[in-house]
């Protein structure tokens, strides 16, 4: 490993709130070998490995936390929670609140496509990255990190409609509330190799809700979650599904 990607695995344990340690920092930094970055510089591991277990690690997790927290819900509900925080969409978006994106080693084509802000490949690094924690710290403290994080997205979900996600939640809830329903506007732009897509949602003739991606998936639910937190503000007293 360069000086560089060793500056920046102890630059990353500081700012996820680690104090930096050789093994520690060896850790994080193969968590964030991405395997297009390791085919062009002779093969050297990837994060996979890593990955693999922070997956594991992170479903342990949370399931736990929903088993303790919700005592009263019933198995389909928990795993539909689970699912709604466990997700590539999820985990990308914590992993951009963290800030990883700028730390993930990527070959020349994956950083020519975007890679640094796919799904993808922040979700995978995200539990690369908790599988490293894991390793290092063992399971208390990867527990408390990944509580940190989750347990906020883990009672969002509570309110949620039963779909637990955001464009089936905002449609229930205009639904019930007697609005018009969700209409969506989506555009894309850019190569075919590095799209983007801005979503709007509008609901009767008012633009909601708007979102950006690299899917139109992921637009389109960023936009449907801003929409659902507009119309909650507008109509505090408003049923939800």
């Amino acid at each position: 490993m360069s000086e560089f990607l060793e500056k920046s695995g102890a630059d990353l344990l500081t700012q996820l709130g680690f104090t930096p340690t050789t093994n520690f920092v060896n850790l994080i930094e193969l968590s964030l070998v991405h395997r297009s970055y390791s085919y062009e510089h002779g093969e050297i591991p990837t994060n996979e490995r890593l990955e693999f277990l922070g997956d594991s690690v992170l479903g342990v997790v949370v399931t736990d936390a929903l088993y303790r927290n919700y005592p009263d819900l019933p198995e389909g509900q928990l795993a539909r929670m689970r699912s709604s925080v466990v997700n590539a969409l999820a985990l990308a978006d914590v992993a951009r609140t963290l800030g990883l994106g700028p730390f993930i080693r990527l070959g020349k084509g994956e950083i020519t496509s975007g890679g640094h802000d796919k799904v993808s490949i922040l979700a995978d690094t995200l539990e690369a990255v908790i599988g490293a924690i894991y390793i290092a710290k063992g399971i208390e403290i990867a527990q408390d990190f990944i509580q940190s994080i989750f347990l906020p997205l883990i009672e969002e979900s509570s309110h949620l409609g039963a779909a637990l996600d955001w464009k089936t939640s905002l449609q229930e809830l205009t639904g019930i509330n007697g609005l018009d329903l969700p209409v969506y506007r989506v555009l894309d732009s850019g190569p075919d190799h590095a799209k983007s897509f801005e979503a709007q949602v509008l609901v009767g003739e008012v633009v909601l809700g708007t979102g950006s991606g690299s899917s139109k998936k992921i637009s389109e639910q960023l936009a449907a979650q801003e929409a659902y937190s507009a119309l909650m503000d507008r109509f505090p007293d408003a049923r939800t599904p």
